[in-house]
């Protein structure tokens, strides 16, 4: 199986603090698997650490209020073109992040409230047919 996932899940110090989100069962989980790791922030060469970024009236936005909502938008875009090819047969990526978001992310006021959104690389994902939230289920199972 072909799995899509975010690199910080793995293991990669690549979140906005420098440190990752690793989590262990998904890596148990993909042992066996053709993985595929994603970070759009890295991709675009996002410096680690930087700012904590959410989307603000639709523009992602530092903490520190600098617009950086074209790079974003960028790195997303290169991840998109990375995996363009690929048969991806699942995507596990990280829950609040501005460019990997499942389903909820943060509500731009910077106060820790979790919005429901669905971001585009998600609903690309999806028309795919590889849109999946595994991660609490991967954690149940194990």
């Amino acid at each position: 199986m072909k799995v899509l996932v975010s690199s910080c899940i793995i293991g990669c110090n690549c979140k906005y603090n420098g440190g990752n989100n690793l989590n262990s069962r998904v890596v148990d989980f993909l042992k066996d698997e053709e993985v595929i790791e994603v970070c759009p922030e890295m991709l675009v060469g996002m410096s680690i650490p930087r700012a904590s970024a959410e989307i603000v009236d639709g523009c992602v936005t530092e903490s520190n209020g600098k617009d950086v909502d074209k790079e974003y938008r960028k790195g997303v875009e290169m991840a998109l073109e990375k995996i363009k090819q690929e048969d991806i047969d699942l995507v596990i990526l990280q829950s609040r992040s501005p460019t990997c978001g499942v389903n909820r992310i943060y509500d731009g006021s910077f106060t820790g409230k979790l919005i429901k959104f669905i971001l585009k690389i998600f609903y690309i994902m999806q028309k795919r047919g590889a849109l999946n939230d595994k991660t609490k289920k991967i954690e149940k199972r194990r």
